[in-house]
Formats: C-alpha cells, structure tokens, sequence
C-alpha cells in the first residue's frame, strides 16, 4: 500500500476548517500549522477518520458529520444544578461565576471535565457538562498536507513526536 495514502497507524497532517450549521467558524488549522494526528487510534472522532480514509496527499476533502457521528446530541441529564457554595472560598476567584464561563470541574470518580455556567440562581449554579459541539452538525473541508508512517515510539506513546507534534 502507498505510503502516502491515509490508513490506520499513519501520521496524517491536514490543513482544514470546521464549520458549523450557523455559518459559525469553529476551528481551523492551517498548511503552517496543520492538524497532526495519527489515524485509526482514537485521537479524532471515528467517523472523522472514516471520511479521511483512503485519501492520498494533495487530496482535497469536504464531509459533513451528524450530531451523532460528530459529539453526540445534547443530553439534558449532562445539565445540573449545583450548590453554588462548592464556587466559594478563599481561593476561588470573585468573578469566577460568569454565564458562559467554562470552568474545569470533576466528577464523583476525580476525572476532569468541563462545565457551561448557563445559570446563576441564589443558592444553584446550573452549568452544562455537554460537549460543547454537542448537537451540532460538523462540516468540514480542507486538504491532506501529509501521510507518514508513525514510528514504533509514537505508537507506544499514543501521539506524534517532531515538529509540530510532541516533544518530551
């Protein structure tokens, strides 16, 4: 098979832009600096690889991924309303509670995960733990800069070494 040629355990480097139903720019990366992941191992959405899949360097793309296919439907069980006391004490910030903020939180188990303050009561805070592309159609477009293989070592690590990708 051709190693230029987007398959699982590859390095691929991709200029592209997201693009969401409303028009709204959501993110981007450009030839100067691409989007490095390597393929098939989980770093990227399934689907997402699925359309990358079999695409030759120089190849131009464009797919739109569902809701579902992309960072699920938005799950009003992922919408709480916390003690806003938990948001109080010395070292937390004044003006931490802001709508729209995002803040680091975690769950029962200690793993991270993001919060959308989308209320402020006197006693709650509701805050929304949905991805916040959640329920969003994803349109994509760009091209495919470069395919390599990924070396043993980034394998192992899980991530790609070399410019552009981790340095330890």
């Amino acid at each position: 098979m051709d190693a230029k040629i987007i398959a699982p355990n590859r390095v691929v480097s991709l200029a592209y832009e997201l693009m969401l139903s409303n028009g709204e720019l959501a993110d981007s990366a450009t030839a100067e600096h691409p989007l490095l992941f390597i393929h098939g191992i989980g770093q990227t959405l399934p689907a997402f690889d699925d359309q990358l899949n079999g695409l030759s360097v120089g190849a131009e793309f464009s797919f739109t991924l569902s809701a579902e296919d992309g960072y699920g439907v938005a799950d009003p069980n992922y919408v709480l309303e916390l003690p806003k006391s938990i948001f109080a004490g010395p070292d937390v910030p004044e003006d931490l509670l802001q709508i729209g903020a995002v803040l680091p939180m975690q769950d029962q188990e200690g793993n991270p995960l993001d919060g959308k303050v989308v209320e402020i009561g006197d006693e709650n805070v509701k805050m929304d733990f949905n991805h916040p592309l959640a329920g969003e159609a994803l349109s994509f477009s760009g091209v495919v800069i470069d395919v390599r293989e990924a070396t043993e070592e980034e394998l192992d690590h899980g991530h790609v070494h070399g410019e552009g990708g981790h340095h330890h």
